[in-house]
């Protein structure tokens, strides 16, 4: 066996100041740079900095909004696992996916459950974070186009090869006035939007951990 590091202090010490090192940042504020960190060192792949779209006010706005007790509605489940609740004291964190009503809404309406999941959210001044579904996406800039209240903030990074970079571009081009961070193209993931979220809380919480 050769030898591996066992310190968990040193593991987290030198995978943050890898990617430090190796991802191009530059281009991003200081706060947009601290999510963007957070995502890449979900996924291991510096490279996805150079896709990385985002709104000048998407940190500010998530961070306000955060500190005020908004709650962070997810996609899929594995997105709210994914974030720390520790980071986020008080913030309800929701996924309205398994609600009991939830397949007989996706059937009347033609549409898969992520999609008629999103009809449950009180997108008011919250937090929206999406993993997985692309079409969760499209429905939520719907609703958004049909008048529905306006998020702090969409974390928009659904994966997959149909309809994940279509829905990103689709936030990217057309925000509908709200602020937003995406990630182009086909890759994304449930581990890089509660990463994104859980930069953002501790950006909310005044610091870096």
């Amino acid at each position: 066996m050769r030898p591996y590091e066992k310190d968990p202090a040193a593991i987290y010490a030198a995978s943050f100041a890898t990617v430090r090192s190796e991802a191009p940042l530059t281009r991003f504020p200081s706060d947009i740079a601290e999510v963007a960190i957070r995502v890449i060192h979900a996924c291991g792949m510096v490279e996805i900095a150079d896709r990385l779209d985002y709104s000048d006010d998407v940190a500010s706005s998530a961070i306000a909004a955060l500190r005020a007790g908004a709650p962070v509605y997810a996609d899929c489940e594995m997105v709210a696992s994914g974030i720390t609740r520790r980071l986020l004291p008080g913030t309800d964190v929701r996924c309205t996916l398994n609600d009991a009503d939830v397949p007989d809404m996706a059937k009347s309406l033609g549409t898969t459950r992520s999609a008629a999941a999103v009809d449950l959210w009180d997108t008011d001044g919250a937090i929206i974070a999406i993993g997985n579904a692309p079409t969760a996406l499209f429905r939520l800039l719907e609703r958004l186009e049909d008048g529905a209240p306006k998020p702090a903030g969409i974390l928009g990074f659904p994966v997959g090869f149909v309809g994940a970079a279509e829905s990103k571009a689709e936030l990217a081009q057309r925000p509908r006035d709200t602020p937003f961070l995406t990630l182009r193209g086909r890759k994304g993931g449930s581990a890089m939007a509660s990463a994104a979220v859980n930069a953002l809380g501790i950006l909310a919480a005044g610091g870096l951990q």
